[in-house]
């Protein structure tokens, strides 16, 4: 498999952070238009948060960013530095933050991990590994959490018409369907038959309408085998502190917007609860965004599911919720992306991308 590094760079262009930005401010300007609930009173409610909580906010995304660094150096054995780690992931995130949700960073992140001198095969195999635990996160977490929120997941928006709201439920339990199935498939492929998987594969490509894409079908599936062979025979100490790091970057993500929302507004445990749950049922509807990062999405998306908790404070924690949580990677990456270019492209350009810096 052969990298394109003009797409690639195509996609970690700095010049992107507009779009998503220009997106995200039409839809908070038309917020401010269109929602008589919206006006300049909104804003002063920044002046009534609790500073506490605030922090804790701040401190509980930090986190898991350190759990990003944290895991993404204990799925490559440990063949990353700290630091090399950190940018890792702040481009990652970057590329994530510049594409629409549905398509994502992976290609990006495969680029990147084999830049900084992981063998191919073992960078496609860390970026799926990482794809399938995050997926898993939902499909295994998902049902637990919604039976601890006792069916108060869909929020009642005086703004949805019922048949939206049956929509978006409808939206919901698809994507977690194809989620499951996904997910479900790419572990048995990987962990268990993978050249069963390029043999349907190939199968199911050699259908004539189907059969442009063949070639592409059987490159994926010999990149499905090399990468189960980098990663056959790990053992439950390499496997128990990269999925208890999983649960950790998920949680602390969303435990941030229970933080912000504290600030403004008491919670009860049980509200804490419902909070937490329609996170995860919003990140899944939101994946199927068409927007880089979920622009817009995101912002519509976040008053229908919690208005009913913040009430007037809805607009300026929509606004603080993506000032911590998304537009920092926008400038994060865009200072760090020339910086690692320079020390990858030309700092080390005596020496081979492809070596293995694991010694391997």
């Amino acid at each position: 498999m052969k990298l394109d590094n003009k797409k690639i760079f195509q996609t970690l262009n700095p010049n992107k952070i507009w779009v998503p930005v220009i997106i995200g401010l039409a839809i908070v300007f038309g917020m401010f238009y269109f929602d008589p609930s919206v006006n300049k009173d909104s804003l002063s409610g920044i002046f009534d948060a609790s500073v506490p909580w605030i922090i804790l906010a701040i401190v509980v995304i930090l986190f898991r960013d350190l759990g990003y660094v944290y895991r993404i150096r204990e799925i490559t054995d440990r063949s990353l530095t700290w630091q090399r780690s950190l940018y890792v992931i702040i481009l990652w995130e970057f590329a994530s933050a510049v594409t629409p949700s549905v398509v994502g960073g992976t290609a990006v992140a495969i680029f990147i991990l084999n830049k900084e001198g992981i063998k191919l095969g073992r960078a496609i195999a860390y970026v799926m590994v990482t794809a399938i635990l995050d997926n898993l996160f939902f499909v295994i977490g998902a049902p637990i959490i919604l039976f601890f929120a006792k069916g108060n997941i869909f929020p009642e928006s005086k703004v949805l018409e019922s048949q939206m709201q049956n929509s978006m439920e409808a939206i919901f339990w698809i994507s977690y369907t194809l989620y499951a199935a996904y997910s479900l498939v790419m572990a048995a492929a990987l962990f268990f038959r993978p050249r069963v998987f390029k043999w349907v594969l190939i199968k199911i490509f050699s259908i004539k309408w189907l059969r442009k894409w063949k070639h592409d079908a059987q490159e994926y599936g010999n990149q499905i085998i090399e990468a189960s062979k980098e990663l056959s025979g790990k053992k439950w100490n390499y496997w128990l502190p990269i999925i208890v790091a999983t649960i950790f970057i998920w949680s602390s993500r969303y435990l941030m917007l229970n933080a912000l929302i504290s600030a403004f507004v008491p919670l009860a445990a049980h509200e804490h609860v419902i909070v937490f749950a329609r996170q995860v049922i919003m990140w899944i509807v939101m994946m199927i965004s068409p927007t880089p990062g979920s622009s817009g999405t995101a912002e519509f998306f976040f008053g229908q599911f919690f208005t009913e908790f913040l009430t007037s404070y809805t607009f300026i924690t929509s606004i603080l919720w993506r000032l911590l949580s998304y537009y920092p990677y926008l400038i994060l990456g865009a200072i760090f992306l020339p910086r690692w270019v320079k020390q990858v492209f030309f700092k080390k350009k005596t020496t081979n991308p492809e070596k293995d810096v694991s010694g391997n």
